[in-house]
């Protein structure tokens, strides 16, 4: 479905992103996680575009573009790569003067030109699959961080996109709300959607991905199934990355380093 190849991105000659590698199959959970600075953010927001790296290579589905530092990619790639996509932002970013209705519904109506009844019927068919249809009229400010955020699930998933990128899906929310949002991404996860999530939310990582990737420096340091990467990793710098993770972040029955 995804394939990153050669990726480079920096900012203010700043390297972020260094010549990093990945591939994402269809109907997978890949997960993110590092240090902060690590480039895991930056990695996700490349699939769509929000940042244009400098080189490499992109494939998503049939679409694939070279990037060049002298050149930015056609338009019509741009929004080729995007249609493909829904984004879930750390912060909702819910548009304030709507309400959780209209939030989900405006990209259907403003972008791909549906009429209002229609929109109207698939936005309210979303906000029941993520347990909000009874807070439909509600602005969100009234909405809990939880609230919102499963409000901005339902908008992502809107247009029916072939890859979720969650940057972050839970790092706003208190234990007890980041909860609400791990069962709608779980729920996605087993009815098979693509999805890319940077996090450090290991506990989510380790409940829905069948794929870890660790990154480091803009590197790709480590990949595979969360098991091994959490609880047997290969290299030194991840071990010292999930030294700091405490036994109640995995699953019982795993145990930490092999144990």
């Amino acid at each position: 479905m995804i394939r990153l190849q050669g990726i480079v991105k920096s900012f203010d000659g700043n390297p972020v992103l260094r010549e990093v590698d990945v591939d994402i199959a269809e109907g997978s959970v890949t997960a993110l996680v590092g240090p902060s600075g690590s480039g895991k953010s930056t990695l996700l927001r490349c699939v769509n575009l929000l940042e244009v790296p400098e080189a490499g290579t992109l494939r998503l589905g049939d679409v694939q573009v070279r990037f060049r530092a002298d050149a930015r990619p056609p338009r019509e790639t741009v929004q080729q790569m995007r249609r493909q996509t829904g984004m879930v932002f750390q912060n909702f970013q819910l548009f304030p003067h709507q309400s959780a209705l209209d939030n989900v519904m405006e990209g259907l109506v403003t972008v791909q030109k549906w009429d209002r009844p229609r929109a109207r019927a698939r936005a309210m068919e979303l906000l029941e699959k993520v347990g909000m249809a009874a807070k439909a009229d509600a602005w969100p400010a009234t909405l809990s961080g939880g609230q919102q955020q499963r409000v901005a699930i339902a908008r992502a998933l809107a247009p029916s996109p072939r890859v979720m990128l969650c940057d972050e899906p839970t790092s706003a929310l208190d234990p007890t709300l980041a909860g609400e949002v791990v069962e709608v991404l779980q729920q996605l996860a087993a009815e098979g959607m693509t999805m890319l999530m940077a996090t450090h939310d290991l506990r989510l990582a380790a409940s829905i991905a069948q794929q870890v990737i660790f990154l480091e420096g803009g590197t790709v340091v480590e990949a595979g199934a969360p098991r091994q990467v959490f609880t047997q990793p290969r290299d030194a710098r991840t071990a010292a990355f999930v030294s700091t993770l405490t036994q109640s972040v995995l699953p019982a029955d795993w145990g930490m380093n092999g144990r």
